[in-house]
């Protein structure tokens, strides 16, 4: 269930990225408020998987997946550039996080969440 998690609140992470960059610095209150919703939602979801997951790798893997979300979004809605080069270095990033999944165990205390 960490993991269910720490997966949330990545995602979480990657729409209020976009909302911090479409609230013209806190001053456009209707992407504000969403934003901080997101905000405390993907913190929220990263405390709780911290209950298991050892800090060191939840959080690389809570980074990555708001950075790899992120890098998705721009490049294919907002008219980022994209190269082969950006393109095989966010595949790079993705594999890390799913050997960091891979390599991490999980303890059997489910009722700790």
């Amino acid at each position: 269930m960490a993991w269910v998690y720490l997966i949330f609140g990545g995602i979480m992470e990657v729409g209020w990225a976009l909302g911090l960059k479409y609230s013209n610095g806190f001053t456009n209150i209707k992407v504000v408020i969403p934003t901080v919703i997101l905000i405390i939602l993907s913190f929220y979801a990263f405390s709780k998987s911290l209950k298991l997951l050892p800090v060191s790798t939840a959080y690389a893997v809570f980074t990555g997946l708001g950075s790899f979300g992120t890098a998705l979004v721009g490049m294919i809605f907002l008219g980022d550039t994209v190269t082969f080069i950006k393109i095989g270095l966010v595949m790079m990033l993705i594999s890390c996080i799913i050997g960091l999944k891979l390599v991490s165990r999980e303890p059997n205390r489910e009722d700790a969440v």
